[in-house]
């Protein structure tokens, strides 16, 4: 069964030509493009690179958002045996540099003028860069630049060429074996050079395969691609899976219309990070605080309802038939129009990633009968190691090992991985290549979990991360800073959190509270405000956020692990971490030791016993242009609760 991306696009398109591949929203009409024509549009987009000079084993990025275009010059260049590496589109220009040269890139297909710019700004940085192809010709028609074309020449050249050569494409895609280097991913990179992640055209198939065997998915199912390509998390869903199930991939008309575009397209099988769940969820939340009471009273009664009923349904158990009968009534009064409302009514499958999720997050969408799991995988790992099964969805847990996977975890509570899925190497790195590949096939995760008693992998921090509280009360307790932070961040007033407390004799936090959420809690106690950073400072919201505090305390006392890891001192930021100020990745990650550099005077001021700091900060603006965010920040004391243990 093993075979290549193009092998199963020719596949799809001699089955069924006129069956839906992708559909794109463009001013507001969606726009379906067929099995036949998108097979079409590949050959002459390769037959274009052939001409223009893209070889065998030769890399190319890719930067942009979804759009078919995007996708079906991936598929071009892997029909040549060229791999592609997809770039974050928010990415600034110099975060491209180091990967086009890390891979001797000299082809660059590109979304729009946005992404002209970047490329055009690098280079004298990257020399080799010859040819840059855009998608989308607004704001294009004066540029002038040596090696810069529109797709549409490079489609009408290719065109030309299949005429004369009628064998040439399929010849081309019949060399291709599954062992090859299918595509490349370059790491966030928390520290560092990111790290170009190659993967063949097998272990991503594999991993793809797997995950649609696990969960049943069909030719018939909807996928609303929106987030970034170059994160391998939407990569294999709208990609990989795409390919290898034969699925419609629906592209939105931007980020702006993702919400409006999910209810016209209703998707069957959803994905997106704990984050979006998050602001889901609050709008919902928002929309109701300004209800009527009656409304708000009939919400809030099923929602205590769906609560108790709804998991138990959702795992297959049963329920009493008066809390039946009015679960069914909750579900055509409260629960149905919610699900519609979110675009989430013909969802079948639902997955969140890439952090932990809240539990009381997890329990709201599938009491209202939404099937949302979490699984757990890596760029590394083709994403999919463990899924959960429909009727053993936890919000502690990430799932069992699926086909194909075996897991153990070593000495030092490290997970450690064998699976088709692995990378084949870091590009250029052998050394990096040899730290987590052992000779006998094992990786390491750098994740530090157990297997629970029912066989559910838990995860409980980096191991790099998790340290050791020096002195005070807690001298010896193990610290899990990524654990605190994401307890934090289950409350909707907190956007962000930063832990430290490693070697030191306590744990303090700096925060980003959620505007949105925040902003609408301040406007109904008409508590006046001039933007993010007057908000933040405001002592009635630093007392909301020590409330949000001192409850993750409270259920910190509890772990016996973890029970040192209670926070002692906080402050809130005067300006939201930033992926463009380098104190986030791409993927929304925290770079914890740069931020603990760049706020040193905060740091110094938290575990020094001062009650308030001024910073002044530089911040880059999307135009490019750089200013400076200054404020006098307050800082508070939590208080640490006694150890106490769990009820058994």
């Amino acid at each position: 069964m093993q075979t290549t991306f193009p092998q199963l696009l020719l596949k799809h398109a001699a089955e069924r030509a006129q069956g839906p591949a992708m559909r794109e929203k463009e001013y507001g009409i969606w726009q379906a493009l067929s099995w036949g024509a998108l097979a079409l549009e590949v050959e002459h987009l390769a037959c274009g690179l052939h001409q223009a000079g893209l070889t065998r084993g030769e890399h190319m990025v890719v930067v942009g958002a979804n759009r078919p275009r995007l996708y079906a010059t991936m598929l071009a260049a892997q029909s040549l045996g060229a791999i592609p590496i997809p770039l974050y589109q928010d990415a600034v220009a110099a975060e491209c540099v180091f990967p086009i040269n890390n891979a001797d890139v000299r082809f660059a297909v590109v979304e729009d003028q946005e992404q002209v710019d970047k490329m055009l700004e690098i280079r004298d940085r990257c020399p080799q860069l010859c040819n840059i192809y855009f998608d989308d010709p607004r704001g294009l028609r004066k540029y002038d630049e040596p090696g810069l074309a529109a797709l549409d020449e490079l489609l009408a050249a290719g065109q030309e060429f299949a005429k004369v050569h009628p064998d040439y494409f399929k010849a081309e895609v019949a060399k291709a074996d599954p062992h090859d280097v299918a595509a490349m991913f370059f790491t966030s990179g928390t520290t560092g050079n990111p790290k170009g992640v190659v993967h063949t055209h097998n272990s991503l198939l594999d991993r793809a395969r797997a995950g649609a065997v696990f969960d049943k998915l069909t030719n018939a199912e909807e996928v609303l691609a929106y987030l970034p390509p170059a994160w391998i998390g939407q990569n294999i869903f709208s990609y990989a899976q795409w390919l290898a199930c034969g699925y419609v991939v629906n592209c939105p008309e931007s980020a702006a219309t993702v919400t409006i575009d999910l209810k016209e397209i209703g998707p069957t099988y959803y994905f997106a990070p704990p984050r979006v769940f998050e602001g889901l969820l609050t709008s919902v939340m928002i929309r109701m605080e300004d209800a009527s009471p009656m409304k708000r009273r009939l919400f809030h009664a099923f929602m205590n309802l769906a609560r108790r009923v709804g998991p138990m349904k959702m795992n297959g158990q049963a329920v009493g038939w008066l809390d039946g009968l009015l679960y069914g009534l909750g579900d055509v009064l409260v629960f149905g129009p919610l699900r519609n409302n979110l675009g989430f009514s013909r969802v079948r499958v639902a997955y969140t990633a890439g952090e932990a999720i809240g539990p009381d997050l997890f329990t709201f969408y599938r009491s209202i009968g939404i099937n949302l799991k979490q699984l757990y995988g890596s760029t590394e790992t083709a994403v999919f190691v463990c899924l959960q099964p429909d009727d053993q969805a936890q919000a502690d847990t990430v799932g069992v090992p699926i086909q194909g996977v075996e897991i153990k975890v070593s000495d030092t509570g490290e997970i450690l991985v064998k699976s088709p899925g692995l990378l084949k190497e870091y590009y250029k790195n052998p050394q990096a290549t040899a730290e987590v590949l052992t000779p006998d096939g094992w990786y390491h995760t750098s994740d530090a979990g157990f297997i629970d008693a029912q066989g559910h992998l838990k995860i409980i921090d980096r191991v790099k991360d998790v340290g050791r509280i020096q002195g005070g009360v807690h001298d010896g307790a193990m610290f899990a800073p990524k654990y605190v932070e994401n307890k934090l961040k289950f409350f909707p007033y907190i956007k962000e959190a930063v832990a430290y407390g490693d070697g030191r004799e306590k744990v303090c936090v700096m925060l980003n509270i959620d505007m949105d959420a925040v902003g609408n809690w301040a406007e109904r106690r008409n508590l006046p405000y001039a933007g993010y950073t007057d908000l933040a400072q405001k002592p009635e919201v630093y007392q909301l956020i020590k409330d949000c505090v001192e409850k993750v305390n409270a259920d910190l006392s509890v772990d016996a692990l973890l029970a040192g890891s209670q926070i002692s001192r906080f402050l809130v930021l005067h300006k939201e971490l930033d992926a463009d100020d380098g104190e986030l990745t791409r993927t929304n990650k925290v770079r914890r030791s740069f931020i603990a550099e760049k706020y040193q005077p905060l740091i110094d001021a938290l575990y020094g016993g001062k009650t308030e700091q001024f910073i002044e900060t530089t911040v880059k603006f999307e135009d490019g242009r750089s200013g400076s965010v200054s404020a006098t920040l307050k800082v508070w004391d939590t208080p640490i609760y006694a150890p106490v243990k769990a009820a058994a």
